[in-house]
């Protein structure tokens, strides 16, 4: 079969298909390495000054900071950690999310590619005793595009104040407005007793390391799945 004159080599195609998608997901992934390093120093920033500030309240109550690698931040605040990770992967947001009726991505779909900056909740013991079955909780998960609008999807008060795509831009001041709603979630998310049938028993070998730390697989909301809290995640 003869190809039309105005018919693309195949070659061709591929390589056009590389250069735009290809260079547009590199785009992305850039500006979501961006946030990531903005977030970071916003929340050194925040992990310095609310450290300061409730010593002077408390001695007992500790906020530090600390980063692990280059794709992973923490900050622990007395019996809470929150932890960052960027992923390093890019996203295309789901056909049917409602963003995709707005003009902002009608207009340019590549638009409607992400970065992704996941922000999970943890107890500090989990940590400090290595208590390797202990759950964390996706708290919030920052959705960035290549032009650095960004939304969030997030439990309670973050699910509804970052949700304008079109209209936010990444900067200093919004991710540190952010942040701070991160963390007045992950303090005010208590930690829940299991079910008693669920730790009712334990084995020989976790008695005998009862006696250095807690081997019960512990976590804020253990028994019950964190996304069927009754604030629905946007």
């Amino acid at each position: 079969m003869t190809k039309g004159k105005d018919q693309p080599e195949p070659k061709e195609m591929l390589l056009a298909l590389l250069a735009g998608k290809g260079g547009m997901k590199q785009d992305v992934y850039a500006r979501a390495r961006e946030c990531f390093a903005l977030l970071r120093e916003q929340l050194k920033d925040l992990a310095g000054e609310v450290g300061g500030a409730i010593a002077l309240r408390d001695q007992r109550l500790k906020v530090e900071y600390a980063e692990q690698g280059e794709l992973s931040s923490k900050v622990v605040m007395g019996g809470d950690t929150g932890a960052l990770i960027v992923h390093t992967n890019v996203f295309r947001l789901d056909q049917s999310n409602a963003l995709w009726k707005s003009s902002y991505l009608q207009e340019d779909e590549n638009r409607g590619y992400f970065g992704v900056v996941n922000i999970y909740n943890f107890l500090s013991d989990s940590f400090r005793y290595d208590r390797e079955r202990d759950l964390g909780y996706l708290v919030a998960r920052l959705f960035i595009n290549k032009q650095g609008h960004f939304f969030v999807q997030g439990k309670k008060q973050l699910g509804f104040l970052y949700n304008d795509l079109p209209g936010a831009m990444l900067d200093g001041g919004t991710m540190r407005a952010f942040l701070i709603s991160v963390l007045l979630y992950v303090l005010d998310f208590d930690l829940l007793a299991p079910p008693y049938d669920q730790v009712s028993q334990v084995t020989v070998e976790e008695m005998k390391q009862l006696e250095s730390y807690s081997m019960v697989s512990t976590g804020k909301r253990l028994g019950f799945r964190f996304q069927a809290d009754t604030d629905d995640v946007s």
